[in-house]
């Protein structure tokens, strides 16, 4: 049985949560996409793409963020930014989860942008 996104978005929530970070916005929308969370760490804005794979099997979760998918998370990043002012700092992260337990990996700068 796969675990939806709203549970891996949680798990990671929890996880992010727990290693400090504050978080800011969940499922943030724009017409380029969403972003899964939007947490700070610090004076960091951090936008964090949350993908789940139940096996490894093609690739696992680090494998399925896509070229496409991670320009869409760009332009939907800037068009969060426009809005914050003054400009903070801020990166891409991943937090992969997998597998049954599950186990999660948070990817630092997982996305250049």
């Amino acid at each position: 049985m796969s675990r939806s996104g709203e549970q891996a978005e949680a798990l990671a929530a929890d996880f992010l949560r727990g290693q400090g970070l504050r978080i800011v916005a969940r499922n943030y929308r724009s017409r380029y996409g969403e972003i899964d969370l939007i947490v700070r760490e610090g004076a960091t804005v951090v936008f964090v793409e949350v993908r789940s794979r139940s096996s490894e099997t093609y690739g696992g979760a680090a494998a399925s963020i896509t070229a496409a998918k991670r320009e869409k998370l760009i332009k939907t990043a800037h068009h969060y930014l426009a809005g914050v002012s003054p400009l903070p700092p801020c990166r891409f992260d991943a937090v992969l989860v997998s597998g049954e337990p599950p186990r999660i990996e948070w990817i630092r700068n997982a996305i250049e942008g």
